[in-house]
């Protein structure tokens, strides 16, 4: 066993901080499940994170148990298939019905119909050393796909000169966790492991760079159109890439959208700053996926 034997103390070492790391990241969203138990409600808040980084976790684990001998992709996919479940139960218990249909048919559509063809498919047409080939490698174009998420919000950055949209603390955790699982990988000779963390260090030292880089810039206020264009793309940048993998859900109803346009003037200020602690979240969550991007959630 690779991963645990103590032939390889450095991979044991890597894997266990890796599974520390991703662990972390895995609780990150606990503060907003709290906010939508307190409150009752998720209006603002979106479950695609929670379904797709269920879906990282179901990919990595069935590659590990398909290749043997990876107990530490296991423990840590394992934990993060319960925590995952947990959020998305406690978002469909609150979240309102239109909400709650479109996580079933993504859950369906991602957990249930696509992860099920990967794994027949890899069953049925593939065996011994192909079979751990094949399925290497839908799980790094998974991981590359959600790594490719950080662009959006790096245009942003740089179109804004605002590093807002982009905490320093969430890159560094994408930097460190892509820098642990990379040697894990290395360690191990696993380079399914290894290659996608590989892009996530990179994405992570240039958004580092950008927000040393902007950190101290004036930020540029868009006016007129392209100020809603800013301001529409804030909420829906939430969804990422996802696209390619479901339809896009607006956050909010066109109802609740149209009553707030209408009443935007004489929004309170204490709506505002709601807003933008969701917005806040909202992001959060999005960096808490790229981080589950290769092995879970490295």
């Amino acid at each position: 066993m690779a991963g645990l034997s103590l032939q390889h103390p450095w991979a044991f070492a890597f894997g266990l901080l890796g599974n520390l790391i991703s662990f972390m990241t895995f609780l990150a969203p606990i503060p907003t499940f709290y906010r939508i138990y307190k409150s009752k409600s998720t209006d603002g808040f979106q479950s695609v994170p929670y379904v797709v980084a269920l879906f990282s976790s179901m990919l990595w684990i069935s590659y590990a148990l398909i290749k043997t001998n990876e107990t530490l992709l296991i423990t840590i996919n394992a934990a993060g298939c319960v925590i995952e479940t947990i959020y998305i139960v406690m978002y469909l218990v609150y979240a309102p019905k239109k909400a709650k249909l479109f996580t079933v048919k993504i859950v369906l559509l991602l957990n249930v119909g696509v992860f099920g063809i990967i794994l027949l498919v890899t069953l049925l047409l593939f065996a011994g050393e192909r079979r751990v080939v094949t399925l290497g490698w839908v799980c790094v174009g998974f991981a590359v796909g959600v790594f490719v998420a950080p662009l959006s919000i790096m245009r942003r950055v740089i179109q804004t000169k605002s590093v807002e949209y982009m905490p320093f603390s969430l890159s560094l955790s994408l930097t460190l966790s892509a820098v642990v699982w990379f040697l894990y990988g290395l360690l191990i000779k696993d380079k399914y492991v290894a290659l996608p963390n590989v892009l996530g260090f990179t994405f992570g030292v240039v958004q580092m760079g950008l927000y040393v880089f902007y950190m101290n810039k004036t930020p540029v206020k868009a006016e007129g159109k392209e100020a809603g264009k800013l301001a529409a793309a804030e909420e829906e940048h939430v969804i990422v890439n996802i696209a390619k993998l479901s339809p896009a859900v607006p956050m909010k109803s066109p109802q609740v959208q149209q009553g707030t346009e209408m009443a935007a003037p004489t929004v309170p200020r204490t709506c505002v700053a709601e807003a933008t602690a969701v917005a806040a979240e909202n992001r959060a969550a999005i960096n808490a996926v790229v981080n589950h991007g290769a092995v879970g959630v490295a």
